[in-house]
């Protein structure tokens, strides 16, 4: 149940949400500690299933191959069977008209085993391609398994280094989002959303905004020394705290 944050000063609010920010700069710091890794291993893990899936078709084109190469040969040997017949043939016909026509059909078989031949010759060169193509392949993917391997066992590693630390942290971090008022909490989740380094919170430095760095009037330093009410950053709309003040709030 969130704490009820209505009653707490300005100071007490400055303090809830400077502890938090703190705890999440620490998650932070821990995501870029494994900055682009798990990107990179998606990325790579993609590519290999691409290679992979391309792999898987090239093999069963290679096996098409093979099964059409044996219809033709199969095909060849039909027609060498069905001239031997024919020729058997020929040694009994009665007249010319019916030797012609056993001869056309030998000729038809021949032209159909010249045509298989020529079907596994193409057939052959097809083969020849896929094969090149699966060398290829087959090598790409040896070079993404074993990029893929190493980026898994760095982001394993940082993982394990850093999850029991990152758990806790999470677990503060919701325990510290409890703390902060409603409406301070959703303009610290907005505005650290805005920015690649999560800051929210700065404090002034050397007289200039933490987040922006443009400088800040000394009037308006001296309403945040005094915490008597939030005030943004009229650049960046980062909240500003001094920084002696943010120091002073630790974070266990």
């Amino acid at each position: 149940m969130p704490t009820a944050a209505k009653d707490f000063s300005i100071e007490e609010k400055l303090k809830a949400v400077i502890a938090l920010q703190k705890i999440d700069s620490k998650i932070d710091e821990i995501k870029i500690l494994k900055g682009e890794l798990p990107i990179e291993v998606k990325d790579l893990e993609d590519e290999v299933e691409g290679l992979q899936t391309r792999l898987n078709n090239i093999d069963s084109e290679i096996t098409s191959i093979n099964e059409y190469v044996d219809s033709r040969k199969a095909a060849k040997k039909d027609a060498e069977a069905l001239i031997k017949k024919y020729e058997k043939q020929q040694d009994n016909v009665k007249n010319n008209r019916e030797f012609e026509a056993i001869s056309k059909e030998i000729e038809l078989q021949e032209l159909e085993m010249k045509l298989c031949d020529k079907h596994v010759k193409d057939a052959q060169v097809r083969m020849q391609e896929s094969l090149h193509a699966k060398m290829l392949t087959e090598g790409k993917l040896d070079v993404k398994n074993e990029a893929l391997g190493i980026k898994r066992a760095e982001l394993e590693k940082i993982i394990k280094e850093t999850e029991a630390e990152e758990a806790v942290l999470e677990k503060k971090s919701t325990k510290a989002k409890e703390t902060v008022e409603p409406r301070l909490l959703n303009a610290y989740e907005r505005i650290r959303a805005n920015y690649r380094n999560g800051l929210a919170i700065v404090p002034v430095i050397r007289e200039s905004c933490g987040g922006c760095f443009n400088v800040i009037p000394p009037q308006r330093q001296y309403e945040i020394q005094q915490h008597k009410k939030i005030i943004a950053c009229e650049h960046c709309g980062r909240i500003l705290i001094d920084s002696e003040f943010n120091d002073a709030v630790k974070v266990s």
